[in-house]
């Protein structure tokens, strides 16, 4: 019995010394932490002490801004005006070219999909089709490739 209690006393001891490094430790932490908040404290101090300097002259800031972004959309107008008026012009041609449409020429993927190719047709004389309708004198059978 007296092994018994003397592995207790041993088994509560070092319970309550790993209990001990254990609060050391946490309390080293927390110095740590506390020295770091203390120092973000002063720098908050001085961000405020900044600000009481600024802030009557905030209203004056934001409207001056308020009136540089009103003006802007009029200064970049002139800017415009100013380098198309500068911007030598190419010269005309001699010979208009032929009104196209923006786009350039329109092609379906359908029609090559079926095997259909106009420039095919053109080569052999026959006209082609036109937004798909049947143009007049055109095979009415088209071979698939």
């Amino acid at each position: 019995m007296t092994v018994l209690v003397v592995l207790t006393v041993l088994v509560i001891v070092a319970l309550i010394a790993g209990l001990a490094f254990y609060l050391y430790w946490a309390g080293t932490l927390l110095d740590r932490i506390g020295a770091n908040l203390e120092g973000a404290a002063d720098i908050v101090r001085g961000i405020v002490a900044d600000a009481k300097l600024i802030g009557p002259g905030v209203e004056h800031i934001n409207q001056t801004g308020g009136v540089v972004a009103g003006a802007l959309p009029l200064l970049y107008g002139m800017a415009e005006q100013i380098v198309a008026g500068v911007t030598p012009a190419p010269p005309a041609p001699e010979v208009p070219e032929p009104a196209r449409p923006a786009s350039g020429t329109r092609r379906s993927r359908l029609l090559h999909a079926v095997g259909y190719a106009p420039a095919e047709l053109s080569r052999i004389g026959l006209p082609a089709a036109s937004r798909g309708q049947r143009a007049p004198g055109l095979l009415t059978s088209l071979t698939v490739r």
